[in-house]
């Protein structure tokens, strides 16, 4: 099938490769470097800065991009004719149905099988093995600082699938705001920082000071870690690395000390 893509999303990116359809990208935004061999191909913006003419000059034939989006590029995207799509999953189950829905939209339907079935097998062994480890550590997971915001609902699912219990719950898949008083009040045993679009450049000192976090049980054993974003923060196939990792860091004890180079501990 002769399709044009140009993505948007590192997420979208992830999957056309993992799907064997990388040929047909013709662009894609400077995340997606995070996640796959993207050289060569146009750099463009993403769903929050792109210039439309400049996507519209590749002549896709369809753009992927995800939810959230800037309107005005989407309407820019549009009002050229292009067809625009948007994921938006919100857990697990979600984003294998968009591997699925990819691979349908690409008459590549087996192979977006295989590969769901290949991250359900490993997420299945890794979450076996976490089931023996005893007590289940209070996890807190931060995508972003300002505002203060857990991460994705996946990621959730993950930290309970690793082992791990998410503290402090979100109002709602779509709602992650909370405050830094519900962080002290949940007294997380681990924190992971993986802050959206910034790798492992994470100021960590700076979180470390926040009032009242130098008595939680996670500062005060050293438990604290920068997570690359791109293991957690992309709803494709990276994510049964990121539950790998995951488990690494909530339970040492049975899956080892992580040595990922994804991953940097922060010394207090």
């Amino acid at each position: 099938m002769n399709v044009r893509i140009v993505s948007l999303a590192p997420s979208a990116t992830s999957i056309l490769f993992a799907l064997g359809a990388q040929k047909q990208l013709v662009g894609v935004t400077r995340w997606c470097k995070d996640v796959a061999a993207v050289n060569g191909l146009s750099e463009l913006g993403d769903c929050w800065r792109c210039d439309p003419a400049a996507v519209a000059a590749l002549k896709p034939s369809l753009v992927i991009g995800s939810v959230p989006y800037r309107e005005e590029v989407v309407r820019g995207l549009l009002r050229r004719g292009l067809t625009f799509l948007a994921m938006n999953p919100h857990r697990l189950a979600d984003v294998f149905t968009d591997i699925e829905h990819l691979g349908r939209l690409l008459g590549r339907e087996k192979r977006a099988a295989q590969v769901v079935a290949k991250m359900h097998a490993r997420m299945d062994r890794i979450a076996r093995r976490a089931e023996n480890g005893r007590p289940r550590p209070k996890v807190y997971c931060e995508s972003w600082p300002k505002p203060r915001l857990v991460s994705p609902a996946w990621v959730e699912e993950l930290v309970e699938l690793a082992g791990g219990r998410f503290v402090p719950r979100a109002k709602s898949p779509t709602e992650r705001a909370v405050s830094d008083a519900a962080v002290r009040r949940a007294r997380p045993d681990v924190i992971i920082l993986g802050w959206a679009a910034c790798g492992l450049r994470v100021d960590a000192r700076k979180v470390l000071q926040r009032p009242g976090w130098s008595r939680l049980p996670a500062v005060r054993s050293g438990r604290v870690l920068v997570v690359s974003d791109e293991v957690l923060n992309t709803p494709g196939p990276p994510l049964a690395g990121g539950l790998e990792l995951l488990a690494q860091i909530i339970h040492p004890e049975i899956f080892g000390e992580p040595t990922s180079e994804k991953v940097r501990r922060v010394r207090s």
